[in-house]
């Protein structure tokens, strides 16, 4: 397989080949972030869209000393939040189709073994409700929270790739998380939430 770095240098010089294989191989997790971010499958396409071809009009920029997908990351975190200023976004209907998340995204709640159709369908109202309280967040604090709880990005990548100081994600990530305590309290037990720490 052709190392990531040679692959950018090579879209660098304008090879589209290239460009299309850094597509293809990181397209999954833009993807899923961008959904993890707006909340349905259409505007998490429309998203992954406009982030790649932000990028393909951007990669001679890349800096070689940076981490792709952090890149990657930023553009969709930026372009989300834009999207949201630009449209003043209402509340988001909740997720349509709850298959459509990815299994990540489930509760940890078992989720290996089988499950009969009541807790099915119990998992599904609480991811329902987990993904309706994430859309009453800012799209600066639902990014944070997706980047560090959804993807296991450090504090100091999620601060690169907004722009902040570590301590300022460590702030927003511990008030956020209070809100969604808040907003999810009766699963309390369910979580296991005994302290608010990012």
């Amino acid at each position: 397989m052709i190392e990531e770095r040679e692959l950018i240098e090579r879209a660098q010089n304008g090879e589209t080949g290239a460009f299309r294989e850094l597509v293809e191989r990181n397209k999954k997790n833009v993807y899923y972030l961008a959904l993890d971010l707006t909340g349905n499958h259409h505007d998490a396409e429309d998203l992954s869209q406009e982030v790649f071809i932000k990028a393909y009009h951007n990669i001679k920029d890349f800096r070689s000393d940076a981490k792709l997908s952090s890149w990657l990351y930023r553009i969709t975190v930026n372009t989300n939040i834009n999207q949201y200023r630009k449209k003043s976004f209402k509340a988001r209907k909740l997720q349509e189709n709850i298959d459509e998340l990815k299994p990540s995204q489930e509760l940890s709640m078992g989720r290996d073994e089988p499950k009969s159709p009541e807790q099915s369908a119990e998992a599904g109202l609480i991811q329902q409700h987990i993904t309706s309280a994430l859309q009453r967040l800012t799209p600066k604090e639902r990014s944070m929270f997706v980047l560090r709880h959804y993807n296991d990005l450090p504090l100091k990548e999620i601060a690169e790739i907004h722009g902040v100081k570590e301590g300022t994600v460590k702030s927003m990530l511990f008030r956020t998380i209070q809100k969604l305590q808040k907003e999810l309290s009766f699963y309390k037990e369910d979580f296991g939430w005994g302290s608010t720490h990012a």
